[in-house]
C-alpha cells in the first residue's frame, strides 16, 4: 500500500514518526514524507522520500503571539482577566479539572491554538499542495502529525484511511471530547465549534464534508504508555517508542565507563527552534549542580555556552548527543518535558527531573511522570532555582523508589507492540476502509 506521512516542519516531530516510516517501509510499502520545505533536508537525511508543501515555517508567527481579537477577549472576559492578560495562557491545553472545563474556557483554548498555530501548519498553500500530491500520487493511508489537520483534510478527499501518530500526550483529544459534551448542552443557535468554523470550508472546497474524524482522526497511533495515558473516548493503537535522534554519531567519551553517576541535562530543540528561550536559566541549572559528586553532560549550544561566567568542573558541555546512546549511561536526567526526551528517558528507565517548558504537553507530562513516581517536577508558578533544583536532583538518585518505576515503566513500554507489528494492524484496518483493496 501506499503511504503518506505529514508532519509539522520541527525535527523532533519528524523524528516520532521515523520507526514507523521506516517499518512500512521494510515491510514492503511505498511510504512518502510531506512537510513544508524547511523540513525536506531533514526527512532525506532519514532515508524516506521528502514531499515539500507549502511555504517554510515561520517560527515568528508563533514567538510574537498577540491576544485573541476582541470578541473573543470580550467572550471570554473573566478569565482574560483572571489569568493576568497574559497570552500564553490562552495556550493551555493541560487543565483537566472538571470545574475549570467551561464550554467558555475550552473555546477560547481551542480559538487560541487554531488562530495562532493549527492556522500556519496547515495553511491554504499547504492544504492545496498536499491535496494536489494526495490526488495524483493516491494514498491508501494517511498518518498525520496531531498538529498538521493538512494531512486529515487530504485524506478525505481523496478516501484514504487516516490517523493520528502521537509524538506525545493526547491533550487536544482529551480537552476535545470534555468541549463536545459541553457543546452538546448549549442551545442549537448558539453551538458555534472553532475547527468546524476552520476545517468545514477548507474540506468544502474538496468536495468533502466536515467530521470529527477530521479533528482526531479515525484511529490514534500511540507511543505514550498505556498507564500514562489520558482517558479519551477514541481508539488508539498502542505502538512502542523507539527513540530515533536523528543523524549522529557516538563520541569517542561516551565509549568509555562514567566516572561515577551520570546525569544528562538538557533542554532540548524544539522550544528554541520554534518559539525561542527556555523556561529555566541555564545558570541554575548548572548551580545546582556543580557542588553534586556526580559527572553532567550536559545539552548546551555555542549561545547558551556565550552567555555563561564558566563551567563548573563535574560538566561536561557538548552541543548535541544522541539521547538514545547518552542514557543508558545516566543516573538520571534533567530537562523540559520535550517529547523525544520524556519518552526516550522512559525507554531507558531513567529517573527524571522536569523542569516543563509551558507548552501543549509539557506540562501535564511533567505532572504524570511525577504522579507515576518516575520523577519529580518544578510545579506551574515555582520558580525553579538552583536550591530546588539540587533537592529534587538529590532525591531523585537517592531514593530508590524513583528508579524502581522508571524501570516498571521502561518494561510496560517493551511490552507495547513494536512499529513493525503494528504494520500488519495498519494493514488490515486500511484495507477494510478501502473495501479490500490497495491503490497501485
Amino acid at each position: 500500500m501506499r503511504v503518506l506521512f505529514t508532519t509539522l516542519a520541527a525535527a523532533t516531530h519528524l523524528h516520532a514518526q521515523v520507526p514507523l516510516a521506516w517499518a512500512l517501509r521494510a515491510a514492503g510499502h511505498e511510504v512518502r514524507v510531506a512537510s513544508q520545505p524547511d523540513l525536506v533536508d531533514d526527512i532525506v537525511r532519514t532515508g524516506l522520500t521528502a514531499v515539500p508543501v507549502g511555504r517554510a515555517l515561520d517560527p515568528q508567527q508563533w514567538a510574537d503571539v498577540s491576544p485573541l481579537s476582541e470578541a473573543d477577549l470580550n467572550r471570554e472576559e473573566n478569565i482574560w482577566n483572571a489569568q493576568g492578560g497574559i497570552a500564553w495562557d490562552l495556550f493551555d491545553l493541560c487543565e483537566l479539572r472538571p470545574e475549570h472545563l467551561t464550554y467558555s474556557y475550552m473555546h477560547c483554548v481551542l480559538e487560541a491554538w487554531i488562530s495562532h498555530n493549527f492556522r500556519q501548519t496547515s495553511s491554504p498553500e499547504t492544504v492545496d499542495d498536499l491535496v494536489a500530491f494526495a490526488r495524483q500520487w493516491r494514498p491508501d493511508l494517511v498518518i498525520w502529525d496531531p498538529t498538521t489537520f493538512a494531512g486529515a483534510v487530504a485524506a478525505m478527499a481523496t478516501g484514504a484511511a487516516h490517523a493520528r501518530l502521537m509524538f506525545g500526550f493526547d491533550v487536544l483529544g482529551r480537552m476535545r471530547g470534555s468541549y463536545l459534551d459541553a457543546l452538546r448542552e448549549r442551545p442549537p443557535e448558539h453551538r458555534e465549534d472553532p475547527f468546524e468554523e476552520w476545517l468545514g470550508p477548507l474540506l468544502e472546497r474538496y468536495g468533502s464534508a466536515f467530521s470529527e474524524e477530521a479533528v482526531v482522526g479515525r484511529w490514534t497511533i500511540d507511543p505514550v504508555p498505556s498507564s500514562l495515558r489520558l482517558e479519551v473516548d477514541h481508539p488508539y493503537l498502542p505502538v512502542r517508542y523507539v527513540p530515533y535522534n536523528g543523524h549522529s554519531t557516538i563520541p569517542g567519551w561516551l565509549r568509555t565507563p562514567a566516572r561515577g553517576r551520570r546525569v544528562c541535562l538538557t533542554l532540548g530543540r524544539s522550544f528554541r527552534e520554534l518559539l525561542g528561550g527556555d523556561r529555566a536559566s541555564v545558570a541554575e541549572l548548572l548551580d545546582a549542580v556543580a557542588e553534586l559528586d556526580i559527572e553532567v553532560v550536559a545539552t548546551l549550544n555555542a549561545a547558551q555556552l556565550a552567555e555563561l561566567p564558566r563551567l563548573p568542573d563535574n560538566v561536561r558541555a557538548v552541543d548535541f548527543v544522541p539521547l538514545d546512546a547518552l542514557l543508558p549511561s545516566c543516573s538520571a536526567i534533567i530537562h523540559h518535558s520535550g517529547s523525544g526526551t520524556t519518552q526516550t528517558a522512559l525507554a531507558h528507565g531513567v529517573p527524571q527531573v522536569v523542569v516543563p517548558a509551558l507548552l501543549f504537553d509539557n506540562l501535564l507530562k511533567a505532572r504524570r511522570i511525577e504522579e507515576a513516581g518516575a520523577g519529580l517536577h518544578v510545579r506551574e508558578g515555582q520558580a525553579p532555582t538552583a536550591t530546588t533544583l539540587r533537592d529534587m536532583l538529590v532525591r531523585v538518585l537517592e531514593e530508590p523508589s524513583f528508579t524502581r518505576r522508571a524501570q516498571e515503566l521502561r518494561r510496560e513500554m517493551l511490552g507495547t507492540p513494536s512499529p513493525r507489528e503494528l504494520v500488519p494492524v495498519l494493514e488490515r484496518l486500511t484495507e477494510d476502509h478501502r473495501g479490500g483493496t490497495f491503490a497501485r
